[in-house]
């Protein structure tokens, strides 16, 4: 959707390091890390349980613990002061990847072994999951877990990995797409993924109801267009949030919560093309996780005409005027009604999915 296509993902462990402010270096590479609680049965162990915001006292104490020997696996544990339980580990070793130990679908799958996930990933592999099966002895015996199932809560007694990253060099967005871009958002992963991009990064107030905080998401994306960025990515979590709850009603009610804050978009779509649509189908029924159905995607702008869908949804939009778009689409769907495509065969400077803001000018030397 951000016009990265052909940029290799570098992981959302690294993604979510930057934007939890842990500068990861070029030569380094990242796993994420979460405690959690767990149940035996046989050899296998079966993840059932997170770390709560009530937790976090004891989770401190717990990561400081096995803070006290990530070192002779050649790794380093950062925990995150954001969430409690969660922490990133450094390696050296950008170019490796690693399979989860989180299971993700817990109700199919236990604990899971870490494996190479590419050529020469061997040697990560085997220190991830050493540390991890150390981690599960030194939390089953520690005095805080003891002291928690005194108190009749579950232990946090095993530690899960996933999103293996990493990258040796950083792709700027406004060199891959051309443009000078900016992000408003609320979470951690997307203030990270405007670091590693070098995009602007605005961000609402906390506390604010779900109508306030889209107005102000798309004030600051209008103050963001006015200071010189040709793309903005406004993004909610709520509706993801809300679709996971599994119930239709909840979900329905954020939308009309989100809905009271839109009436900038109309005054921004005067000016600029906006396209409002979604990353997948969240279904609120049934308990699937993600739907592979198309995500409605509404197109609006000065230069654009409307087609006769008159609704917003998976269904009505089926029959729009520009079909199935893929996600890969939408930049240079937008760049041309904004009048700023790169055309084929047109090459002002190096290659970028849109027509470059600043392409080198020609220097005529005074005499």
């Amino acid at each position: 959707m951000l016009g990265l296509s052909e940029c290799e993902f570098p992981g959302r462990s690294l993604l979510e390091a930057f934007g939890n402010g842990i500068s990861v270096e070029a030569g380094k590479g990242t796993v994420y890390l979460s405690l959690r609680t767990s149940r035996s049965k046989g050899e296998l162990v079966w993840v059932d349980g997170r770390c709560a915001a009530d937790d976090a006292g004891d989770a401190a104490l717990l990561w400081a613990e096995l803070a006290e020997f990530a070192s002779g696996y050649d790794v380093e544990v950062i925990p995150l002061t954001t969430r409690p339980g969660e922490a990133i580990l450094l390696h050296g070793d950008p170019a490796a990847r690693v399979t989860d130990s989180d299971p993700f679908f817990e109700h199919l799958h236990p604990w899971l072994d870490v494996q190479p996930a590419r050529a020469q990933s061997e040697a990560l592999a085997d220190k991830v999951r050493q540390y991890l099966l150390r981690a599960r002895a030194v939390l089953q015996e520690s005095l805080v877990n003891r002291d928690r199932r005194a108190r009749r809560l579950p232990a946090l007694d095993v530690v899960t990995s996933k999103w293996s990253g990493g990258c040796r060099t950083r792709p700027e967005f406004a060199d891959v797409v051309g443009v000078r871009g900016g992000i408003v958002a609320s979470t951690a992963l997307y203030r990270g993924l405007a670091s590693f991009l070098d995009m602007e990064f605005r961000t609402p107030p906390d506390n604010l109801s779900l109508a306030e905080d889209m107005a102000y998401k798309v004030r600051l994306a209008a103050e963001l267009i006015d200071d010189g960025c040709s793309f903005v990515h406004l993004h909610t979590k709520a509706t993801d949030e809300a679709g996971h709850t599994k119930s239709p009603t909840a979900k329905r009610d954020v939308l009309e919560q989100i809905d009271g804050g839109l009436a900038g978009l109309q005054d921004l779509a005067a000016a600029a093309v906006v396209i409002v649509t979604g990353d997948h189908a969240t279904p609120s029924r049934d308990g699937l996780l993600h739907a592979g159905e198309a995500t409605p995607l509404c197109l609006a702008g000065p230069t654009i005409s409307a087609d006769e869908t008159q609704s917003f949804g998976e269904r009505s939009m089926r029959s729009g005027a520009l079909g199935i778009v893929s996600a890969c689409e939408i930049l240079p769907l937008m760049s041309s009604f904004a009048n700023r495509p790169y055309l084929l065969g047109h090459i002002p400077g190096a290659s970028t999915v849109v027509l470059p803001d600043n392409p080198a000018p020609m220097r005529i030397e005074s005499v």
